[in-house]
């Protein structure tokens, strides 16, 4: 098997992870000011709009399409250009109090091929919610990434132990709300793909902490009366080359999708970028030092090389 890392690494991980407490602190602490303070800026999946896709013979710019509908009567809307040489973009438009969002799409529609000619603009997708329908889905996306969660813990917990349960709905919280924090902070919508996004960085998380756990359970049954710190560090770097060349593939593929992938799925490109680099973090300095925490033994552990003497490793 190829490996990168070589089978002789023996990295303290667990002697960091006072370090990488603080670290995760602030990052947490951070993301929720963010999303309390300024909050999330929900797209028209949540928050009720209409949205229109239109694609013009000619090349226009934002200002030439924006004008032409400020005109007729829609002072706030979104005009994003969706890179093809400017002729295809994306018409975002809020919830108006006088016309349902159904109307708003079909006078959109209709002004613009008024404006620009009905046979220079193709109107490639309409798509309408209502408050109550925005609504019902912020609900749902949340049950979602909620059950996924405790699910995925349980499922943990049934594995190998609870306190591996645990330690997986903890890492997989911290991921979730940094991910989260990094997308309020770069200013992207939140919609039904960044919920995908969300679910996919939870897949990614714990699929990496599955791996580990199995090395530890293994490693703790070759050597029972071992010190868990000392196992625990020993199966991080047991397990490194595999973290480095599965995550590595899957961050230089998401990396792709934000580069090339267009500004359509930026937003969920990014979330799996962020969340494929939180994820790997967590599995070694989030998920295993609450393992830790809960072992009956670890109470005498010395925090930086977690070693115990001779003596302490008979007696247990």
């Amino acid at each position: 098997m190829f490996e990168i890392v070589p089978p002789n690494t023996k990295i303290d991980f667990l002697g960091r992870r006072r370090t990488a407490m603080i670290f995760s602190l602030i990052l947490l602490a951070i993301s929720l000011g963010l999303m309390f303070v300024r909050g999330p800026e929900f797209g028209i999946d949540f928050a009720g709009g209409s949205l229109v896709q239109a694609r013009f013979s000619q090349p226009k710019t934002p200002d030439e399409v924006r004008a032409a509908l400020g005109e007729a009567g829609f002072p706030t809307l979104d005009v994003q250009d969706l890179g093809r040489d400017r002729t295809e973009y994306l018409i975002r438009v809020p919830l108006a109090e006088d016309l349902n969002s159904e109307s708003v799409s079909q006078r959109v529609t209709t002004v613009l091929r008024e404006r620009f000619g009905k046979d220079q603009v193709e109107i490639l997708r309409i798509e309408a919610v209502g408050p109550r329908v925005g609504e019902a889905l912020r609900t749902k996306a949340l049950l979602a990434i909620g059950l996924a969660t405790v699910m995925m813990a349980v499922y943990i917990w049934m594995r190998f132990e609870w306190r591996f349960g645990l330690g997986t709905a903890v890492a997989i919280l911290h991921d979730v709300i940094i991910v989260i924090g990094f997308l309020i902070a770069f200013g992207y919508e939140f919609d039904l793909n960044i919920i995908a996004s969300l679910l996919t960085v939870m897949g990614f998380s714990v699929n990496d902490k599955v791996v580990v756990s199995d090395r530890i359970r293994e490693s703790r049954r070759k050597d029972r009366r071992g010190n868990l710190a000392e196992i625990i560090n020993r199966s991080v770097n047991e397990t490194l080359s595999r973290t480095i060349l599965t995550n590595g593939t899957a961050f230089f593929a998401v990396l792709s999708l934000y580069l090339f992938g267009g500004s359509v799925i930026h937003g969920f490109a990014f979330a799996l970028v962020v969340g494929s680099i939180i994820g790997t973090y967590s599995s070694v300095f989030v998920a295993s030092p609450i393992v830790l925490f809960f072992e009956p033994t670890s109470a005498g552990t010395p925090e930086r090389s977690g070693r115990t003497s001779a003596p302490a490793a008979r007696r247990t």
